[in-house]
């Protein structure tokens, strides 16, 4: 599968790791379609890059985004409050499988490291965990091959911090750098490549960047880590604070929805 050329949408493709997939992913050689609000924020963007306008939040405009890709790379994320996580940043996943209408594709979903620390002051005034967790369980229950990157504190890693680690669990909740650093740029690399290698499906993990030169090679690194068992709701180790029985009823309705019909 490596070295296919993909269709890859990017979802938060004007953010600032969002910009880095758009470029990593042409870099590849990938066929790149950007989704925007608008096109004045397409600014910047590639001309390579194939612009549609949609609304994550509005599940009836993203059809034409979604339409013939082979893979899609979520990097979008709202700035905190407890109603934009919840319409954004898990509503938008949700509206993005939602209109595949059922169809597969390959699909990488950035995240955060800390995700499933739930009782930090943080998750507790924003709940920007708990939704991005919530995000998380969509795409398990979707049925489409994934991969899960949960990424450090963005470009607080030091000049010759570029070897990557991959770590799994969710243990480091500091809520600071000391949980981990990675620049921007390595993000994308992994997020782009994990779409056609192979190690890389169905794995959930944390990816930082300690002292050392970078991997020119990343199969070995997907391999290395374990992929998520079948049917559950969250990633290999993560702590099991989260109760399915005690989710919201639309957020159950939803994986309901999600799950590939016999």
């Amino acid at each position: 599968m490596s070295g296919n050329r993909l269709t890859v949408l990017c979802v938060g493709a004007t953010g600032s790791v969002g910009r880095h997939v758009v470029e990593e992913a042409l870099r590849r050689g990938h066929a790149v379609r950007a989704l925007v609000r608008s096109r004045t924020k397409a600014a910047g963007l590639s001309a390579q890059a194939e612009i549609v306008v949609g609304e994550l939040t509005q599940a009836d405009t993203l059809a034409q985004a979604v339409a013939g890709v082979d893979a899609i790379v979520f990097t979008h994320g709202s700035n905190g409050g407890k109603a934009d996580t919840r319409a954004i940043d898990y509503g938008g996943v949700r509206n993005i499988l939602g209109a595949l209408g059922g169809r597969k594709v390959r699909i990488a979903l950035m995240t955060a490291i800390g995700v499933t620390y739930r009782t930090g002051s943080y998750n507790r005034r924003t709940e920007a965990h708990d939704w991005k967790r919530r995000s998380k369980r969509l795409l398990r229950a979707s049925g489409n091959a994934y991969t899960i990157v949960r990424p450090g504190w963005f470009d607080y890693s030091d000049a010759d911090q570029h070897r990557l680690v991959m770590l799994q669990g969710d243990t480091r909740h500091a809520g600071t750098p000391a949980d981990g650093a990675i620049a921007r740029r390595q993000i994308a690399e992994v997020l782009v490549a994990s779409r056609t290698l192979d190690e890389a499906r169905n794995k959930t993990f944390e990816l930082v960047a300690e002292t050392g030169p970078e991997q020119q090679d990343l199969a070995p690194l997907f391999a290395a880590v374990k992929a998520d068992d079948t049917g559950a709701p969250d990633g290999v180790g993560d702590a099991d604070n989260m109760p399915l029985d005690q989710e919201p009823e639309q957020v159950l309705a939803d994986l309901k929805a999600m799950m590939p019909t016999a």
